[in-house]
């Protein structure tokens, strides 16, 4: 049965903002509320039916007043950011991810009325490098790429999570753990990244890419908010792409580099303020990530309607994206650049 009082966190961002809007007009549920530092986009505003929008912190302590006084019994926090697209404040965004969801979980806990919560983490949490599994399952060990990354956040909020869950055992929890989402209003790095004109990657690899298409990631959500499924799910596409092949379905140009190189071509294309290649996303692309997605189909009741080839082509096609012109001529001279760029910085 639906639960009455939803509480949405991170509706400023796209999956947040789109979730707030489905529910808003489900008359099953009596209120809507969505939280975060800044409201939600304009189209969003348009068309969240009865939902509103309430301008809150989830790293303040108030959260808690916020859910009492709402006498919220539903959670969906889909704050948590994995991959900023651009340049971000690393401090701030690190203090939603963890603080913001330790607070945020104490306020559920001290609530006698919240008996549901369902939670967005990232695949990410599982790592990439040459001794990871072909194939991550749900009870793959947790190891990010670095120590202070984005993933590491999430595998901080994810030992939150299981806290609650052992303390409050009565409030059904379901835990998300999306690959690489894309689509064509999504502002991800891989989106980012596939648009470049000339797309730089690492001599002698060519990682195995799973993707997710936006909308399936949204109706898992509205799915587990809307039935009881608890648990721990990945979600991706059936299917993967390799790096080169996924450049080529874009129509840009490839340009491979030394691996020592790469790292500080990430720093040129941040500070350029173009994409936040981080050295998360260099490892992903160096040796890829794809996620076992059998408990999702099985146990969830799930089955993602995009393939990641059919994603990747709709994100294609929604960005607009042509074949880019005299690769040749445009890759040497972009590799030149990047290397100059690249080489000067490292020194």
């Amino acid at each position: 049965m639906p639960s009455n009082i939803v509480l949405v966190t991170g509706v400023a961002g796209e999956l947040g903002g789109k979730l707030l809007a489905r529910l808003g007009n489900n008359s099953d549920f009596e209120r809507v509320i969505g939280v975060d530092t800044v409201p939600p986009d304009k189209t969003v505003l348009q068309r969240m039916g009865h939902a509103e929008f309430v301008r809150a912190d989830i790293r303040n302590p108030l959260i808690a007043k916020v859910i009492s006084t709402a006498k919220v019994d539903t959670v969906v926090h889909a704050s948590c950011t994995a991959h900023p697209a651009g340049p971000g404040r690393r401090t701030a965004i690190k203090e939603v991810n963890v603080i913001g969801t330790m607070r945020l979980l104490a306020a559920c806990q001290r609530s006698p009325l919240v008996r549901k919560l369902v939670v967005k983490s990232t695949a990410a949490v599982y790592g990439a490098g040459a001794r990871s599994q072909a194939v991550f399952t749900e009870d793959s060990e947790l190891i990010p790429t670095s120590t202070s990354g984005y993933a590491k956040d999430a595998v901080e909020m994810e030992g939150y999570v299981r806290g609650l869950v052992r303390r409050r055992p009565d409030i059904t929890t379901t835990l998300f753990r999306f690959a690489n989402i894309i689509g064509p209003e999504t502002d991800t790095v891989l989106a980012r990244y596939f648009a470049l004109p000339v797309v730089p990657t690492v001599f002698g690899y060519d990682a195995r890419i799973q993707l997710l298409h936006s909308t399936d990631a949204l109706s898992v959500l509205e799915r587990a908010t809307l039935t009881d499924k608890p648990g721990v799910f990945n979600v991706g596409a059936e299917g993967v792409l390799t790096l080169s092949q996924a450049i080529r379905r874009a129509g840009r140009v490839e340009l491979p580099m030394p691996r020592s190189v790469v790292p500080s071509v990430g720093k040129v294309l941040r500070g350029a303020r173009v994409v936040d290649f981080s050295a998360d996303q260099v490892r992903l692309l160096n040796f890829g990530r794809v996620v076992d997605i059998a408990k999702l189909k099985q146990e969830f009741g799930y089955t993602p309607r995009w393939t990641t080839r059919e994603a990747f082509d709709d994100y294609i096609v929604g960005r607009g994206l042509r074949p880019v012109l005299d690769g040749g001529k445009l890759a040497g001279l972009a590799g030149k650049v990047l290397v100059a760029a690249a080489t000067g910085q490292s020194r």
